[in-house]
């Protein structure tokens, strides 16, 4: 699987952002999406999970609320609609791709994409 995303920039705090990550190679609906985020000097850490077919979604507690994940099985493509942004959203957005059900581990997903950099200006 083949994970390219897009949709990142600058924007200022309390603005919205629609990041979109498009797979290629396989079978989309097989796999369970996520998106991670990694800060400067930070870790990776998780941000929100969607599974197979059915749709079941999951949110880091720090987003919950605020993000929304979702895909289209028809275009092979899942959205992370950002709203409200803040300073401390600032990172590099990854999307991944792992083949069962939506976890919240990084190290469980076995394809990435490059990374898209959000901006959130205070």
């Amino acid at each position: 699987v083949q994970l390219q995303a897009s949709g990142g920039g600058l924007v200022q705090a309390g603005g919205s952002l629609r990041l979109s990550c498009t797979a290629s190679g396989r079978t989309f609906v097989g796999y369970a999406m996520g998106w991670f985020r990694q800060a400067p000097g930070k870790e990776r850490e998780f941000v929100a999970a969607i599974s197979r077919s059915v749709g079941g979604t999951y949110y880091a507690d720090s987003v919950k609320g605020r993000f929304t994940i979702s895909r289209d099985n028809a275009k092979n493509t899942v959205y992370l609609q950002m709203n409200s942004l803040k300073p401390e959203d600032t990172a590099v957005y990854y999307c991944a791709a792992r083949y069962g059900a939506a976890v919240t581990r990084a190290m469980l997903y076995d394809y990435w994409g490059q990374g898209t950099l959000v901006t959130v200006s205070s």
